[in-house]
């Protein structure tokens, strides 16, 4: 299919674009096979470069000849372009419409965009399962590397290398893929250096109404066991939703047959709530009411800060098993690829130091979410503002992000990387230039041959430019185990995602400004204190008198 049959009119001049608190801009605007384009001849203004991908719906409204389109975009942002002629209005609308919606992965821009800037290092070898397994090799020898998934036949949605104890073969492994939903055998999360435990993921098991067994799964979460200790099994779902699993052929491990787990049920929400509370959040977020009652309900009812405090309870549950108790842990929901990565990922950046560095943290959005079988593709096609009836969309890694930002927020000397970070994450899961966020699992972009055809997030976020402006200029190593609160009080709205169109970013850029300059200030004054310091000492070496008793 040829772009060119959608655009049916490619370019109309007298264009006005409306953004809140921005200056209006007249100009040109183009449509391309990937974008939407607004050049202006006036000074000072800038262009806007709307990717199709990034639009999740439209509006149309019309005033005599005088059409205007509302776009409502994938990051939440809300534009309006006036448009002259009521014809070109019309043909505007309908190309948006049918570019932002194909369906076909391989016509979507990562394919075609080329980068203007010096690739240092090509992110698609930065964070290889073989490296990360090097680092755990240097802490225990209880660990193999596994081949079985080699060809993804055994677990479509696992990578090719899994990490597993090293005393069950691949034999074991294939029996317990049976057991588990679709494939999703037991394998490594995280070893905790400060004392060996261990936290595993995987997939409901497939016990069903008949209580089903699996000898080889009971062996292979037992091997991560140490003698005379106990794990915990961190369910995601409630005991109802659960037991009813049971009647659809899954289910959950039973006491009798895992007698040194103990299982706790959590509730974390299924997808198609998420999608709905995400809807409602930011339905609340634009209301213009200023009614105080008003929002205060309205944003209750999203149940948004409900979830984030659901997740971050969770994960600090399997931290505190993990840390406190000195137990393994083994997290599973229905399919391990939602809630299961929120509470592995959230719980790693709790215990681990090296999770909350710029690189560390890619490397767990790599390996817990890309790698782990996260369906990027599905959860994301839609964001709060599609008119078409969700699917598989919900914003299961925004959440995760969110619950991120509140940790950050509670500790923002903990952290390498500045909320900014996590902004451009929620971005790019939802449309990139970059072909991280394509498809589904490792599979899939093994197939669709993303290293060979497109460029990589982390080849951008790792040139040195950007790392400067994804550092938190208040960070201090802290090697220490962080344990955030999730008292009501303390988890608020996210208002670098959720409001930041809807507010003026000047008041808040200017006081960033100032802090980085009271930061750098003080870094002067402290290296003059040094400085004093050695002067004075080298004075006191030469002049016993100077010394003071």
């Amino acid at each position: 299919m040829e772009f060119a049959e959608l655009i049916k009119t490619p370019r109309v001049d007298g264009v006005v674009l409306h953004r809140p608190f921005m200056p209006t801009v007249e100009g040109t605007l183009c449509l391309t096979g990937h974008h939407l384009i607004l050049s202006s001849r006036q000074d000072n203004t800038e262009e806007l470069w709307l990717l199709h991908s990034n639009i999740d719906s439209i509006e149309k409204r019309f005033v005599g000849s005088l059409g205007s389109i509302i776009v409502k975009c994938k990051d939440l942002r809300v534009i309006q372009l006036d448009i002259p002629g009521m014809e070109e209005c019309l043909n505007i609308a309908s190309s948006i419409e049918a570019l932002s919606t194909l369906d076909s992965v391989s016509l979507m821009y990562p394919f075609f965009y080329r980068p203007m800037f010096e690739v240092i290092e090509d992110g698609w070898n930065s964070f290889l399962p073989e490296d990360a397994f090097k680092d755990l090799e240097s802490m225990t020898d209880e660990w193999r590397l596994s081949e079985v998934n080699k060809d993804f036949s055994v677990c479509p949605s696992y990578p090719a290398l899994v990490a597993v104890p090293k005393d069950v073969n691949d034999d074991t492994l294939r029996k317990v893929a049976t057991f588990r939903h679709s494939g999703r055998f037991p394998i490594l999360s995280y070893y905790h250096k400060k004392n060996g435990m261990v936290m595993m993921r995987a997939g409901q098991p497939l016990t069903g109404t008949n209580g089903r067994r699996c000898k080889e799964d009971e062996k292979l979460i037992n091997a991560t066991l140490r003698p005379g200790k106990r794990g915990y099994i961190i369910d995601t779902r409630t005991i109802n939703v659960a037991q009813q699993a049971k009647a659809r052929g899954g289910g959950f491990e039973s006491e009798a047959n895992y007698p040194q787990w103990r299982r706790i049920h959590k509730a974390i929400e299924r997808a198609n709530i998420l999608q709905e509370s995400l809807i409602k959040l930011v339905e609340a977020c634009n209301d213009q009411s200023h009614s105080m009652d008003r929002w205060l309900s309205k944003l209750e009812a999203s149940n948004w800060q409900t979830h984030v405090k659901e997740i971050l309870t969770t994960a600090c549950l399997a931290a505190q098993c993990i840390d406190r108790e000195g137990a393994s842990v083994l997290v599973h929901g229905t399919d391990g690829t939602d809630s299961t990565l929120q509470v592995t990922s959230l719980a790693q950046i709790i215990l681990d130091p090296a999770c909350r560095t710029i690189r560390g943290f890619q490397s767990l959005v790599e390996r817990e979410w890309l790698q782990a079988g996260h369906p990027f593709q599905q959860r994301c096609a839609q964001s709060a503002y599609s008119n078409s009836k969700p699917r598989q969309e919900a914003p299961v890694f925004l959440l995760f992000l969110d619950c991120v930002w509140q940790i950050l927020r509670q500790f923002p000397c903990s952290f390498e990387f500045s909320e900014s970070l996590l902004v451009l994450l929620f971005e790019h899961a939802y449309a990139s230039q970059f072909g991280t966020f394509l498809g589904n699992s490792a599979a899939e972009r093994t197939k669709l041959s993303l290293p060979e055809k497109t460029v990589s997030l982390w080849s951008w976020v790792n040139r040195p430019q950007e790392l400067e402006r994804l550092t938190n200029p208040l960070y201090e190593a802290n090697s220490l185990v962080i344990w955030p609160s999730v008292a009501p009080q303390s988890l608020l709205l996210w208002e670098g995602v959720f409001l930041r169109w809807n507010r003026s970013s000047k008041c808040l850029d200017e006081a960033y400004e100032e802090m980085v300059h009271i930061i750098e200030y003080n870094k002067e004054l402290q290296n003059k204190v040094n400085s004093l310091r050695r002067q004075l000492a080298q004075l006191e070496t030469e002049d016993p008198l100077l010394k003071t008793s």
